[in-house]
C-alpha cells in the first residue's frame, strides 16, 4: 500500500503565496504521475496539476501562470508552489500518485485564502 503525507496548507491573504508537499512511500511500483487535485465546499474534486516522470506537467487553466508543479524523483516527492493565490483557490487540496497498477489519494490539505 501506497502512503501519502502531505503538508504545506494554511490560512493566506489574496495575492499570497503557499508550497504543498505529498510524499510518497511504501511499496511503490512505478510512478506514471504524481499530481494535485483540489474539492471546494459543495463543489466535485477538480483536476489542478499533475507531472510525468519526463517533467512535462499539465495545468488546469484556472491556475497557469500562477501554480508551478514539480517533483523530486530521488525523495518520492511532489510540491506544488502556489503564488497570487485567489479566494476561489480555497479548497481542500489532495495528492494523487498514479502507479502502474493503482491511483493513490493523500488525505487532504486545507488552503484558506482570505483577508
Amino acid at each position: 500500500q501506497l502512503q501519502l503525507v502531505e503538508s504545506g496548507g494554511g490560512l493566506v491573504q489574496p495575492g499570497g503565496s503557499l508550497r504543498l508537499s505529498c510524499a510518497a512511500s511504501g511499496n511503490i511500483f512505478g510512478i506514471k504521475s504524481m499530481g494535485w487535485y483540489r474539492q471546494a465546499p459543495g463543489k466535485q474534486r477538480e483536476f489542478v496539476a499533475a507531472i510525468i516522470g519526463g517533467g512535462y506537467a499539465n495545468y488546469a487553466d484556472s491556475v497557469k501562470g500562477r501554480f508551478t508543479i514539480s517533483r523530486d524523483g530521488a525523495k518520492n516527492t511532489v510540491y506544488l508552489q502556489m503564488n497570487s493565490l485567489r479566494p476561489e483557490d480555497t479548497a481542500i487540496y489532495y495528492c494523487n500518485v498514479q502507479e502502474v497498477f493503482r491511483s493513490s489519494w493523500g488525505q487532504g490539505t486545507q488552503v484558506t485564502v482570505s483577508s
